[in-house]
């Protein structure tokens, strides 16, 4: 074939792919300006993350963030649709459009960041995994429950967790899948499984919640994982994803430069230019994410900053801050600066 000839191939067959290249991809944030509510995938119920009270309000760390979220996009904490989904459902919510954002105790890992369509927007909460058991067993480390039946959600890292250090370490366990988050925990408690694994937040939530009973349990101690819990939201809108993920930033900024929801208006005067622009007193980052320029101002006010979110939501369960501290503090905690 000559040059000439080759050259009119490349141009026509660019010419047919340049109206597929040329489509637009997601626009989330104009979604939910549309809907005026922001679509929000939780868990079925744990507490501290994401559970419904009795009025069927959704409190939790992730529950807030959605708030959060809702507060800096649509000016509204409340305008948020919460949508219960399983370790099974989670993830199809979010691809098929139903939610606009998953904030549902879910482990940040390379297979689903890679592979699955989807990307995490930061860490909201370090994590690892745990096990409890009846303290009448007498039980004193993993290694003595060799043998021993396990109930476990499937669909999660915590199921492959398990089959990975049990396999490393040359144990046997029985595992006992069962998907709903209540049912799983009834199982054990009724009896039916030796012991009960999942993130350390969720079993100091489920032990907290047997009341005059809880000195019964006892939370083994061994972490068998370090789970970095976030956000999640669909690959390709980078404005949502970048909205999503400077959102969480702005809160933990907020504590590391002592803004509250109830100074954060005060503060717009603080003469620090890093806090200036955190709260829109200067600086143009709410029109480069399509906000306003009080975007983060508003999520601030809505959930306070991630110390306020943390004493709100996991102290009252006894839940010690650890590696969830700000990294000034010796914590894992931090938000890049806002410059």
């Amino acid at each position: 074939m000559s040059p000439r000839r080759i050259l009119l191939a490349a141009a026509l067959c660019l010419g047919a792919a340049g109206p597929a290249l040329a489509q637009p991809g997601p626009d989330t944030l104009a979604a939910v300006r549309a809907r005026g509510t922001l679509a929000c995938a939780v868990s079925t119920g744990v507490a501290g993350l994401s559970l419904a009270d009795s009025q069927g309000r959704w409190t939790g760390l992730d529950a807030d963030f959605c708030r959060a979220v809702a507060a800096a996009v649509l000016g509204d904490p409340e305008k948020v649709r919460f949508v219960p989904t399983t370790p099974q459902t989670r993830f199809t919510a979010l691809q098929s459009g139903e939610v606009d954002i998953l904030s549902r105790n879910t482990t940040w890992s390379a297979a689903r960041d890679i592979g699955i369509g989807l990307t995490f927007a930061g860490v909201l909460l370090h994590d690892g995994q745990g096990f409890i058991v009846k303290r009448e067993a007498n039980v004193g480390s993993l290694r003595e429950l060799d043998g021993a039946t396990i109930c476990i959600q499937p669909g999660s890292t915590t199921e492959l967790n398990l089959a990975d250090w049990a396999r490393a370490n040359n144990l046997r366990f029985t595992p006992v899948l069962i998907e709903n988050f209540q049912e799983v925990q009834q199982a054990f408690f009724s009896g039916r499984c030796d012991s009960y694994t999942t993130d350390l937040s969720g079993l100091t939530s489920i032990r907290a919640g047997q009341g005059p009973r809880a000195n019964d349990y006892v939370i083994l101690p061994d972490v068998i994982s370090r789970e970095p819990l976030g956000p999640m939201v669909r690959k390709g809108d980078w404005r949502w994803f970048d909205i999503v993920k400077w959102t969480l930033n702005a809160l933990v900024a907020a504590e590391e430069q002592g803004v509250t929801g109830a100074n954060a208006e005060a503060k717009r005067q603080d003469p620090n230019p890093e806090t200036q622009r955190l709260l829109g007193t200067s600086g143009e980052f709410g029109q480069q994410l399509g906000l306003e320029r009080d975007w983060a101002l508003r999520a601030i006010r809505a959930v306070g900053n991630y110390g306020e979110m943390w004493e709100r939501n996991q102290a009252p369960l006894g839940v010690q801050r650890g590696q969830n501290r700000l990294a000034r503090d010796g914590g894992l905690i931090w938000s890049p600066p806002f410059r």
